[in-house]
């Protein structure tokens, strides 16, 4: 696979913070003390290193974080997992989305993580390797992240479908969850449910153990660089993200909805809505 770009740029970021601040551009250019014509040459891509410094503090954003990704100077090197877990990315109008499966290698038991747009990669996998899908876990309803589920559900008739009991997905038989809830995946593998809400109203992490890592699939919840976009629900999700995902094991892959897989110690230092600096 070509390596995946970042969900989103520099601007990107400012913009969901400046949104969920909800902060006007008279207000951010006054309070920052710029120009109004800096801080628009700033939000059309324009590199002013000192201009973006000023607007990161004042979104309380990583001031190092977002002049890095300005400049592109980060890109998350992620653990290879050679077998056990497998990211899918298919494509979303001119975006694309990310689903997962896990396996257990011993009882070939496996669940899949979102569907994607297209589950026809993923069965071929399974099939490949021979595995027993019997849980497919959703982390939010939204139409990039759900859209193959028919499909998937028909090609593994022994699986359940899982959602939140905050955000039911609509699939005939789905079953919900509740926080904290565990599941196991053969022998080795164990899933615990951890919401994350903001982004959507049941965004769900599915904190994973048994690999060669600790992964968390976080759906929209984080991105490397970036977190999933909420005009109304800013807070709750930043709130989430730092109580309930950055205080996972800082070994922890981060496996999201969108972009490449990065790593909680690696967001620590870089992603700019968490970074200190």
């Amino acid at each position: 696979m070509a390596r995946l770009p970042l969900e989103d740029n520099f601007t990107d970021v400012i913009a969901k913070a400046q949104t969920g601040l909800r902060i006007t551009d008279e207000q951010l250019a006054t309070r920052a003390e710029i120009s109004m014509e800096d801080l628009l040459a700033v939000k059309s891509g324009h590199l002013l290193d000192a201009v973006i410094r000023r607007i990161a503090r004042h979104l309380k954003l990583g001031t190092n974080a977002l002049e890095a990704l300005a400049h592109k100077r980060f890109y998350p090197t992620a653990p290879i997992f050679s077998r056990g877990l497998t990211l899918y990315n298919t494509p979303h109008g001119e975006q694309t989305v990310n689903n997962y499966l896990i396996w257990d290698a011993r009882s070939r038991f496996a669940a899949v993580f979102d569907t994607g747009t297209n589950a026809e990669a993923l069965i071929d996998t399974i099939h490949a390797e021979h595995l027993d899908v019997r849980h497919i876990f959703i982390t939010h309803t939204h139409e990039d992240h759900i859209a193959a589920l028919p499909a998937l559900a028909a090609a593994c008739p022994r699986a359940e479908v899982w959602s939140s009991e905050l955000e039911p997905v609509n699939h005939p038989g789905a079953k919900t969850f509740k926080e904290n809830a565990h599941f196991h995946v053969g022998d080795e593998l164990a899933i615990k449910t951890i919401f994350t809400t903001g982004h959507s109203p049941g965004l769900t992490t599915f904190f994973v153990t048994g690999l060669s890592w600790p992964v968390a699939i976080v759906g929209d919840a984080l991105f490397s660089s970036s977190i999933g976009g909420s005009a109304e629900h800013y807070a709750e999700q930043l709130r989430n993200d730092n109580d309930k995902i950055f205080t996972l094991p800082r070994n922890t892959v981060i496996a999201p909805g969108h972009g490449p897989m990065t790593t909680l110690a690696l967001e620590k230092l870089h992603n700019p809505f968490f970074a200190r600096q």
